[in-house]
């Protein structure tokens, strides 16, 4: 077996984007914990509950299980539970027994993303979710998705934090030769447990996602600004424009194209992983075109990183027992991130002072 990367379970995670969960209820499983999403009748909060009926353990997101109001009842024998978990009703019996009762999950809707706490539900602070602001803005469109890939979570981590990798996997796509040439800068914060890695291209070419989307011809110059908050939110701000065209004094730009590319990375379980993606951009935004084509040529670049990564799991899989993982510079940011995971990992596991 490949070494695996822990959970860190006191942490958020993106379980689900806002327009997947509604009156229909929807299975996920994040940490190994599955989980049924639905929104209350009443406000259309969300709602999570764990996903196996007390009984005989029915997964209460799949049919004939049902909502009756905000009731969750299931389709096995009729066990139903309210938004809190607690069950309210049992065939054959009027005495409910105490422990007739499934675990509910704090939950967040914030950007259009559905967050949900997995840990110790007293720890819970909303506040310290990361924002992606851009995700559900006026003046911002997006084109989503999410597709699950057969690997360690942390394999996705370092492929998202070293984007040399697509001058080789995504050529013809969001891949040039300068991708892969240019050094990186790269910051950690520790304590915030956020890495940046920057690469700014000067004169570099300019690939198909980005000419056929704006039309821009020859040469460009390219910034990309990575920002990954650890576990779950990274962040890629991506700006273009034509080779000598330098932001205004006041950080303006109005011969740039900004972008931000957008992947919350939620551990499903051991070896499995949620991929969720999204490009959102505040020009051509009324152009259905660009939408159409962004959302296609994206979807295409994420496919081939799901190839990727579920072939290096396998491979990873069959490595003799002490193999040496060779790393270089570009590494920089990837290694910050299992730095940070490993520690959140640790700070989870201790166990928490009850205060008096």
């Amino acid at each position: 077996m490949p070494h695996m990367t822990a959970f860190a379970r006191n942490q958020w995670y993106v379980a689900a984007y806002s327009h997947e969960v509604g009156r229909e209820l929807l299975g996920r499983t994040v940490l190994g914990e599955p989980l049924v999403l639905y929104r209350s009748e009443e406000d259309g909060t969300p709602v999570v509950l764990h996903d196996r009926c007390v009984h005989r353990r029915y997964p209460l997101s799949e049919a004939p299980t049902r909502l009756d109001g905000d009731r969750i009842v299931c389709g096995y024998h009729g066990f139903t539970y309210d938004t809190t978990g607690t069950c309210v009703y049992v065939p054959g019996q009027k005495r409910i027994p105490r422990t007739a009762r499934v675990a509910s999950y704090p939950v967040v809707e914030q950007d259009s993303l559905i967050w949900v706490w997995i840990g110790d539900p007293a720890l819970a602070d909303p506040r310290s979710i990361p924002r992606a602001r851009h995700l559900d803005s006026p003046g911002w469109v997006t084109v989503r998705g999410m597709e699950p890939i057969d690997c360690d979570y942390g394999l996705l981590v370092d492929n998202l934090l070293d984007l040399s990798h697509e001058t080789y996997l995504h050529g013809g796509y969001i891949g040039t030769p300068e991708v892969a040439e240019t050094p990186i800068t790269t910051e950690v914060d520790e304590g915030a447990g956020i890495v940046r890695v920057s690469r700014h291209m000067d004169d570099a070419e300019c690939p198909p996602f980005y000419a056929r989307s704006t039309g821009i011809e020859g040469r460009i110059t390219r910034w990309q600004d990575i920002e990954y908050h650890a576990p779950c939110l990274y962040l890629l701000h991506s700006r273009i424009a034509p080779v000598g065209v330098l932001p205004e004094p006041d950080g303006s730009d109005p011969h740039g194209f900004h972008t931000e590319i957008t992947y919350c990375i939620t551990p499903s379980g051991d070896g499995t992983v949620y991929d969720f993606w999204a490009v959102s951009r505040d020009w051509a935004t009324d152009d259905d075109e660009v939408t159409e084509f962004l959302r296609g040529n994206n979807h295409t670049v994420v496919m081939q990183d799901v190839t990727a990564l579920d072939l290096l799991q396998k491979t990873l899989g069959t490595e003799r027992h002490g193999y040496q993982e060779l790393s270089i510079n570009i590494d920089t940011g990837g290694l910050a991130a299992r730095r940070i995971l490993a520690r959140l990992v640790e700070e989870g596991a201790k166990p928490v002072e009850k205060v008096q």
